[in-house]
């Protein structure tokens, strides 16, 4: 929960510093919400972390995605060898990378960045049936606080979540589609690089999931049916984050819908979360727009593994540091008229 007091004491002294007003842009409301959340007036952040969330989904049956299903666990050895784009980005955004398997078909190797939590080997097809039951889906959200939390105790004070699963900007659409009341085409768009026929296939896929859906489910029974165990995880990281009282770092499509299901289960998750970017898929853009979020970069990404949450890292810091700028009267600096 904000600190409404400090927020006014931070807007109060944005207006006193050495600088012409509003002249850092959005970065002055980043700074002053930032405030709030940590409850000081001269915010400090240091070390960040991102819960890169891993698992498969069912529909890749459905022709949905550009790349093999097993591309999911390689991808996963290669961010515990630290060859992926999120390590080489974390190395210069002084943020720690942890992996969660929450559902990755296949054994992993024990790693001290790796947190086993395997709820089942990939979701159910979306298309065909429900991807998850309830118990499943809560035991994903659990798994993703228990790494957040693992994050914080080893010292993150800025959190992220990042994905990683074949297929799951399918499980992603539906979940966004299903919590905002949008039709598939509006939020189905390319994933890793599918063509046309592609892309019909998963307009199709969201809409059978979407239609099995009933009046007055409560969102963890639509995150169950519509799947996505790294969805859900992703949600679980958000919830304890907001919890622990960090600022929270948005990425991509699949992370955003994730972020949805954590504002829908808790409505005080959206004041602590920040856009790290905007993607490609045009789902994210809509998402970004029910939070009433601005991102902070636009870069064309669409990779996924929090890549764009954690190159937004040194911003938040940077806009941290804005209220520890001297005022004109510290500073003995005349005023303009």
């Amino acid at each position: 929960m904000l600190d409404r007091g400090v927020l006014h004491q931070a807007q109060a002294r944005m207006e006193e510093l050495t600088k012409p007003p509003r002249s850092l842009g959005y970065l002055e409301e980043v700074a002053v919400r930032l405030a709030a959340i940590q409850g000081k007036v001269k915010p400090e952040l240091g070390r960040g972390a991102v819960v890169v969330a891993a698992a498969d989904h069912g529909v890749v049956a459905e022709g949905v995605s550009a790349y093999p299903q097993e591309v999911t666990r390689q991808m996963v050895l290669n961010f515990l060898r630290g060859g992926a784009a999120i390590n080489q980005f974390a190395q210069v955004a002084d943020c720690a990378v942890y992996v969660l398997d929450v559902g990755v078909i296949g054994q992993l190797p024990d790693h001290p960045r790796l947190l086993k939590r395997k709820v089942r080997e990939g979701t159910r097809n979306l298309a065909q049936e429900p991807a998850l039951t309830r118990e499943e889906a809560e035991k994903a959200l659990l798994a993703g606080r228990e790494a957040a939390r693992w994050a914080i105790a080893q010292g993150a004070t800025l959190l992220a979540a990042g994905d990683m699963g074949i297929g799951n900007t399918t499980a992603a659409a539906a979940l966004t589609a299903a919590l905002l009341g949008l039709p598939p085409e509006k939020v189905v768009g390319r994933g890793t690089g599918v063509g046309e026929e592609g892309l019909r296939r998963k307009r199709e896929a969201v809409a059978r999931a979407l239609a099995r859906l009933r009046p007055g489910m409560d969102p963890l029974e639509v995150a169950a049916e519509v799947g996505g165990l790294e969805l859900l995880a992703i949600a679980g990281v958000y919830l304890e984050g907001h919890e622990a009282g960090l600022p929270l770092v948005l990425d991509g499509f699949p992370v955003t819908a994730g972020a949805l299901l954590a504002w829908r289960l808790e409505p005080g998750v959206r004041e602590h979360l920040f856009a790290g970017h905007l993607s490609r898929e045009p789902g994210h853009l809509l998402a970004l727009e029910a939070f009433g979020l601005r991102p902070l970069l636009d870069l064309d990404l669409a990779l996924g593994e929090g890549t764009g949450a954690v190159l937004a890292m040194p911003l938040l810091r940077a806009a941290a540091r804005i209220l520890h700028m001297a005022t004109f009267q510290e500073a003995g600096v005349s005023r303009g008229g």
